[in-house]
């Protein structure tokens, strides 16, 4: 294009120098350099749009290939972290099954305790008389066998020396007792809230003390229970089981019991092999 104007330019100064072209020939001439110019000027304008749309793909390019590098980033990440996600529920998995497995150990110990508890229960209510049972109730509770004896039948009233009718019922217990060596026993004296008047025993916290330091030496000294398993404890007036407004209710507030509980290692071994569990496992 750049020639071509250049030709027309030559043929025109050609021209004009000799002076032997026609008005005619010489207009058509200019006409058609300017038609050149125009096309010359429209393609300069073309390449510089050309020129920018190049520019806007370059720099797209550049972009499409920052996306791509990010995306690619994205996609490394999620991998580690679906890894490691994949790591920790498998830890979680096997925290879970160790925690089943103890409380189920948990549990069977709690059912075996429970069952020789009943056993117990059973075999002292069948040692006892129809006469005996009206002095002695035995329950099963919480895991702990509770035998309580009637005041009247272990003590006179205001004293706390062990009747000789309460000595045949106390060798049934005993034995019992000896029989499941791994119980621990404890002796526990109750009373009513009217307060004792004895010259030797202050209140009825001392009554109740004493009656239950009586049963256990008898139980150690007569019986042959280890003392090291025996227990003595009083609590006067403050564990009623019924209205101390009534004389039957009163009856029923002075009452011994003695409380046999199983042995506790065996449990706490298992508190010690409990399962650790790390809780980052669970984030």
């Amino acid at each position: 294009m750049k020639t071509k104007a250049i030709a027309l330019i030559l043929a025109l100064g050609l021209l004009s120098t000799t002076g032997c072209v026609t008005n005619k020939k010489f207009n058509a001439l200019q006409s058609e350099y300017n038609e050149s110019q125009l096309s010359l000027a429209a393609a300069n304008t073309n390449i510089k749009s050309l020129e920018t749309q190049l520019s806007n793909c370059q720099s797209g390019y550049g972009e499409l290939r920052q996306d791509y590098a990010n995306l690619q980033k994205t996609l490394e990440q999620s991998i580690a972290t679906n890894q490691s996600g994949n790591v920790n529920i498998s830890k979680l998995v096997d925290e879970i099954n160790a925690s089943n497995s103890y409380i189920k150990r948990l549990v069977e110990a709690k059912s075996k305790s429970d069952s020789l508890l009943m056993v117990l229960s059973n075999n002292l209510t069948r040692s006892l008389d129809t006469s005996e049972l009206r002095d002695v109730d035995v329950k099963v509770l919480k895991g702990v066998v509770y035998i309580s004896l009637a005041d009247n039948m272990l003590f006179r009233s205001g004293s706390y020396e062990i009747s000789p009718d309460a000595m045949d019922i106390l060798s049934k217990i005993a034995k019992i007792i000896k029989d499941y060596k791994n119980y621990s026993v404890l002796v526990e004296g109750n009373t009513d809230n009217v307060p004792i008047k004895r010259t030797n025993i202050r209140n009825n916290w001392d009554l109740s003390t004493l009656r239950a330091s009586s049963v256990v030496q008898v139980l150690q000294n007569d019986f042959g229970v280890d003392p090291s398993r025996l227990t003595a404890g009083g609590r006067g007036e403050y564990n009623p089981v019924a209205s101390n407004e009534s004389a039957d209710g009163r009856q029923l507030n002075r009452r011994t019991q003695i409380i046999i509980t199983p042995s506790l290692d065996q449990f706490m071994d298992l508190i010690d092999k409990a399962p650790d569990t790390d809780s980052s496992a669970t984030r």
